[in-house]
């Protein structure tokens, strides 16, 4: 018996667009494009026909903008939901706010380019739907169950002369689907003494610095996006570029990160397997590392090789994962001390 497809509805006031949706989402056997729709009235009108497992979303369109509509079916007919942005300053905040109401994931509008950058292009749109498909839906809301004024060091054990002589912790985090709302619940909860902080989230390019952005102004911490030389300190998150890797280096004492072009790993470019990896290598013992909600496999091996570098290792556990594909491999290779509730993951961190 053949596996059903996932069935999309596209909705995009650009004909251009749909049709290139269309082409790219048919190309994948696991797919099946059943409507499109120019704006959300008449998307109404083909959810009304036939419900479809995953709406791809404009944000700015006539009539009704996406923000809407997405509130609309949110409240009263939940689907998972992947945002088609274009690649604007404007349009990554917009992009935002549909993922704090509901929205799954992003993906940028696909356009001309190389023969690479459209196999890529095909590789992200095709994953972010079936990882949408696969997503739990629910809006992840901060528990503030850690004292505001809570500092790493009431946490950290007391200094003895040996760790005094260690160089300082590093922590490295990976994430996906599900991971910008993760990511703000856990980085949120940090006090600003927090060690430093490498982060990978699966994001387009230009969404990243709009991402750090906007953490930046709700956390203690500061946060901001990863240039290369750039010192992993105390009190601050640094986030891989979209469409670069970013790798942990060490000279001496210090801590710096390098931003790389290169191919796809594991069907990501930011992978987290790269970065986990780095740590591993330049870190080791002094490294902890945390697997958030996404789908695949990205950031399971690279976990492993931190535990076995030494490093403490937590995986976000199934129930609070909008996605519980990447902390679940992680897991299944053994590269896990502990599996913790989302909540519970700023405290395990310090």
């Amino acid at each position: 018996m053949s596996k059903q497809k996932i069935r999309v509805l596209i909705v995009d006031d650009s004909a251009v667009v749909r049709q290139t949706l269309r082409d790219v989402l048919s190309s994948d056997p696991e797919i099946e494009v059943i409507a499109t729709a120019g704006d959300p009235f008449v998307a109404a009108e083909r959810i009304a026909e036939q419900v479809p497992d995953v709406i791809t979303l404009d944000i700015e369109m006539p009539r009704m903008d996406g923000l809407t509509f997405l509130k609309k079916i949110m409240s009263q007919h939940p689907i998972p939901v992947v945002i088609c942005s274009s690649l604007t300053g404007e349009g990554a905040q917009s992009t935002f706010k549909a993922l704090e109401y509901g929205a799954v994931d992003i993906i940028t509008k696909p356009r001309l380019g190389t023969k690479q950058f459209i196999e890529e292009s095909r590789t992200e749109i095709c994953d972010s739907v079936k990882a949408a498909a696969a997503s739990k839906l629910r809006i992840l809301r901060p528990s503030h169950t850690v004292e505001p004024k809570l500092t790493a060091d009431a946490i950290l054990s007391p200094a003895t002369h040996a760790m005094l002589e260690t160089t300082e912790k590093v922590v490295v985090i990976g994430a996906s689907t599900g991971g910008t709302e993760a990511l703000k619940t856990v980085l949120e909860m940090l006090p600003s003494d927090t060690p430093g902080i490498v982060i990978v989230q699966h994001m387009p390019e230009l969404f990243t610095r709009a991402f750090a952005n906007r953490l930046d102004s709700v956390c203690a911490i500061t946060v901001k996006e990863a240039e290369t030389n750039d010192t992993v300190i105390r009190g601050r998150a640094l986030i891989a570029p979209g469409n670069h890797h970013l790798l942990l280096k060490r000279s001496g004492a210090r801590y710096y990160v390098e931003v790389k072009d290169g191919p796809l790993v594991c069907r990501h470019r930011p992978s987290v397997d790269v970065l986990f990896r780095s740590a591993a290598r330049y870190a080791g013992q002094n490294a902890v590392g945390v697997i958030l909600t996404g789908m695949g496999d990205d950031g399971a091996r690279g976990m492993l090789e931190m535990k076995q570098a030494g490093a403490k290792t937590f995986a976000q556990d199934e129930e609070t994962c909008v996605v519980f594909g990447m902390p679940k491999e992680a897991i299944k290779l053994g590269g896990v001390d502990k599996i913790l509730p989302l909540n519970s993951l700023a405290r395990a961190i310090l």
